[in-house]
């Protein structure tokens, strides 16, 4: 009962430590604000500008979320097709992993040619950032999947698509809830990013603004947001996944 206690208490009690931790250094070597300033004046500035932070928030939320759906459908359907053909997995692989390596910063200045600034680039962003991840997890699930379990399938009369939908997709569950709790903040990078560079709304606007006036305690409150919401969006997938897949979960929620 106390383990479990400790176990649920820990990231509080840590999270408490660091900002106390961190009050305490900059009080004690007198570090000035516009370098790094106290979790109170932090604090102080999600309250006084409560209202911009709250309407950039919601705009970074919501091109986060479009570009991240749009990724999971898109990642889940080309991640079938891929782990679903040898010939697909060892010919788009090189493709997909190649398509990964480009700098999405890089991409952001593409768009903007093509479809202006504002909330579409920061959709297409959290997309492409996102997409990679999903359809290399849902293959590498569907591809591991043992031959000689799918010679017994066929053995005892299933089909492919049987085999596929009975078996083979439930299997990728833990990999696409493991793929999907690290996208989602990859999302949200993605978003911010764009927002820097080609938009007038969202959180990463209001920390480009924030910086060029040196208002560094509104930047760190708009980072702060943007960790808030990237642990409640990881937080709401890891309890999908402890409901969906908790029989590939036992041990590391420490059941039997």
């Amino acid at each position: 009962m106390k383990t479990r206690w400790l176990e649920r208490s820990a990231p509080y009690l840590i999270i408490v430590a660091f900002f106390l931790v961190w009050e305490i250094v900059c009080v004690v070597f007198s570090i000035k604000e516009f370098i790094l300033p106290r979790p109170t004046v932090i604090l102080a500035s999600v309250f006084k500008y409560h209202d911009a932070l709250a309407f950039h928030s919601l705009h970074t939320l919501f091109t986060t979320a479009v570009g991240f759906v749009a990724a999971v459908v898109g990642g889940i359907f080309l991640g079938v097709l891929v782990g679903s053909s040898r010939l697909l997995y060892v010919g788009l692989y090189p493709m997909l992993i190649g398509f990964n390596s480009v700098p999405k910063v890089a991409i952001v200045p593409i768009l903007v040619i093509w479809v202006g600034i504002g909330t579409v680039p920061a959709i297409i962003t959290a997309f492409i950032t996102s997409f990679f991840p999903v359809t290399v997890n849902v293959a590498t699930g569907l591809a591991t999947l043992e031959p000689e379990l799918e010679d017994v399938l066929r053995t005892l009369g299933a089909t492919k698509m049987e085999i596929l939908r009975k078996v083979g997709i439930p299997r990728t569950l833990p990999y696409l809830f493991a793929s999907l709790k690290v996208v989602i903040t990859l999302a949200f990078v993605g978003s911010v990013i764009s927002e820097t560079i080609a938009s007038n709304e969202g959180i990463g606007y209001l920390i480009l603004t924030a910086s060029a006036r040196f208002d560094v305690p509104l930047v760190f409150a708009a980072l702060l947001l943007v960790s808030v919401m990237g642990i409640g969006m990881y937080a709401i997938f890891a309890a999908i996944e402890t409901r969906t897949t908790g029989w590939a979960t036992q041990r590391v929620n420490g059941t039997t």
